[in-house]
């Protein structure tokens, strides 16, 4: 009787524990059960929200449930990143992080998260887009080698307009700068806009600006493209040669992954690994960021923890050895 009772008792306790163990396991296979929150730390509109949704769009078809796109812009995205960070790792609201999140410990230290490699989990690489360096027309410049012999011959003369400051064309400027070993004027704006609108009126000489804002301008001949900053030519503007050409490992590009918070499941971070893969695999995906000067970045959870790490060193040398400081 006492070995019954004994094995009795062990049944029992097994039987008690299976359904805790099969709950479980099924709450992971069950994910997502719910809609998904991206958070776009821009306001919307703009390039991210465009690249945010072409590929949730195709994500939605992988995962099975829709993905609803939350804007919280807000101190150079230190708003929508801090949110982020605080919330649980249940794989419910992901952030689409981008190269900010390298600028912004050093420009920002008091902001959240002062570490994103540590407060952050990286699931998938997303988007990447090149910068176009584009001049106003009256400049005696058509090349970057020119450019950067006319800033040595006219030291302290040339004004670079950007987004503001931290903004990552200012953070190409400041490398760009660094690397030519030339002596501009930075001046930042409150966006893209109004600096643009700056540089075809002549008030500035030079900017950075993504390729689908500088193209209007470009081709109605109010600026002058001279270089793009990839590593390779881009199809929106096959005759415009990368800065590489004349500094040779030059290369500045706003990167776009997704994160969520620290401690997220392996298993949801596969999920959502291979749902963006799909995505940024999708021909119909590849060619609708293309029209917008937008490529593509199929890559994994390690390719994008390896991009921010890199640029996370690589601007935070920037930022001190400039002396940048938040406006």
């Amino acid at each position: 009787m006492h070995v019954i009772g004994r094995r009795a008792l062990l049944l029992a306790g097994a039987s008690l524990a299976a359904p805790a163990t099969i709950r479980s396991a099924h709450a992971q296979r069950a994910w997502p059960d719910r809609p998904i929150v991206l958070v776009n730390p821009y306001p919307p509109g703009g390039s991210t929200e465009f690249s945010a949704r072409i590929v949730a769009m195709r994500m939605e078809a992988a995962l099975g449930q829709s993905i609803v796109i939350e804007a919280r812009p807000g101190a150079g995205t230190a708003v929508a990143n801090a949110h982020v960070t605080g919330l649980r790792p249940d794989g419910y609201t992901l952030l689409m992080g981008t190269t900010s999140l390298a600028v912004l410990p050093a420009l920002q230290p008091t902001s959240q998260p002062r570490d994103p490699t540590v407060a952050l989990t990286a699931c998938a690489a997303a988007t990447r887009s090149p910068f176009v360096l584009h001049v106003h027309p009256d400049l005696p410049v058509r090349t970057a080698a020119e450019l950067i012999g006319y800033a040595k011959a006219n030291p302290g003369r040339l004004s670079w307009g950007s987004s503001g400051t931290g903004a990552i064309n200012h953070m190409t400027f400041e490398l760009f700068r660094a690397r030519a070993g030339i002596d501009a004027v930075h001046v930042p704006y409150r966006g893209g806009a109004p600096a643009l609108l700056d540089l075809q009126a002549g008030r500035i000489q030079a900017m950075f600006a993504a390729s689908q804002e500088a193209l209007p301008s470009i081709q109605s001949g109010l600026s002058r493209a001279i270089a793009i900053t990839s590593a390779q030519r881009i199809a929106l503007l096959p005759d415009v040669p990368p800065v590489a050409d004349t500094i040779p490992g030059f290369e500045s590009v706003f990167w776009q992954g997704l994160f969520a918070p620290a401690g997220l499941p392996v298993e949801i971070v596969a999920r959502i690994e291979a749902a963006c893969a799909e995505a940024t695999g999708d021909r119909a995906v590849i060619e609708r960021l293309a029209g917008a000067g937008i490529d593509a970045w199929p890559g994994g959870a390690a390719l994008l923890r390896t991009t921010l790490a890199r640029d996370l060193e690589t601007w935070t040398r920037i930022i001190r050895e400039a002396n940048i400081t938040a406006a």
